[in-house]
């Protein structure tokens, strides 16, 4: 064989041998939870519980090694902590951790509130999450891995911010999951600050580039719902999303929440069982599984066709614009 074709060949070998490794070592890696990092394990707020960065960790570094992401900082969730902690401040469960620069940060974030029907009350507190599920327009949260994708930005309407009529834009994260998550797309599941417009009617305006052909904006009041409940979504506060969207912003990570339905399904077991979470190697939020009682994962396949007939059954209401401001 000529020279140069073996030195290819023993080239790529070597390649392929070092890509290996390099995956080999980069599972190794996500075993070992830095020092650093483990101070902040734990189930106190502003803690990570050890199952939900142990999960998050090895869905990170599966997908950087795989080259799915090259984000030097990921995401985490914890869906069964409380909104608001017994001193009135508002409880932490969404996690960014950077473990290049040995940064983590723990800020709040909503869950789905789902919906009460006359077949089926799959609807959550203000407090805590009891219900879960991947049915599309079950407005719940479903645990499971996720990675970021591309950024929607759209126009809501106008409000009044110092006097003035202002609009508003707010950035849609886009999320693709798997598994149970794969159907994320489909649901409109991604990640938004925690703030929607209220519209109360519509004024004049032909000048703005978001006028309707009639020369029309919508007008309303802002409504802030940090920490509370969303139609699914992962929530943030106004100064929170602006980092968090920032850091994934044409560089996607991962995103890993807890809990999955088999955590959900083991953990309802162990309830009905009387026996001990910790005893059982289980997690849930305490405090909220005290207020709850037990949780429930609805799959798509038993809420998707009582969500579908109650579509069908609305009536058919008639469109009518909003109401032209008086002032």
């Amino acid at each position: 064989m000529p020279l140069r074709p073996l030195f290819l060949s023993l080239a790529v070998a070597l390649a392929v041998l070092a890509s290996g490794q390099a995956q080999s070592l980069a599972a190794e890696h996500a075993d070992e939870i830095p020092s650093w990092l483990k101070a902040h394990m734990g189930t106190g707020d502003g803690k990570i519980a050890p199952v939900v960065l142990k999960r998050a960790r090895a869905l990170y570094h599966k997908k950087l090694s795989e080259g799915a992401v090259k984000n030097p900082c990921y995401f985490a969730m914890d869906a069964t902590r409380p909104s608001l902690l017994p001193s009135g401040k508002i409880g932490r469960r969404f996690y960014t951790i950077c473990e290049k620069d040995k940064t983590f940060s723990a800020v709040s974030s909503g869950y789905g509130n789902g919906r009460k029907l006359k077949r089926a009350n799959f609807s959550n507190g203000r407090q805590c999450a009891r219900n879960f599920s991947n049915a599309e327009g079950s407005k719940l949260t479903t645990g499971g891995s996720y990675v970021t994708a591309e950024t929607r930005t759209s126009f809501k309407g106008y409000y009044r911010k110092g006097g003035k009529r202002t609009p508003f834009l707010r950035t849609f994260l886009l999320f693709d999951g798997e598994g149970d998550t794969a159907n994320a797309r489909e649901r409109a599941i991604g990640g938004h600050p925690a703030v929607f417009l209220r519209w109360r009617c519509r004024y004049k305006n032909p000048k703005s580039k978001y006028a309707d052909k009639e020369g029309f904006t919508p007008y309303g009041r802002l409504v802030n719902y940090t920490a509370g409940r969303s139609n699914g979504c992962t929530t943030w506060s106004p100064k929170d999303s602006k980092k968090i969207l920032a850091l994934v912003e044409g560089n996607p990570t991962t995103l890993y929440i807890y809990p999955e339905s088999g955590d959900i399904d083991a953990v309802v077991k162990a309830v009905k069982a009387k026996t001990s979470l910790s005893k059982a190697g289980l997690y849930w939020n305490k405090a909220c599984l005290r207020a709850i009682g037990k949780p429930k994962f609805w799959p798509k396949e038993k809420l998707q066709p009582i969500i579908n007939a109650w579509r069908d059954s609305l009536p058919k209401v008639p469109w009518r614009p909003l109401p032209i401001c008086k002032s």
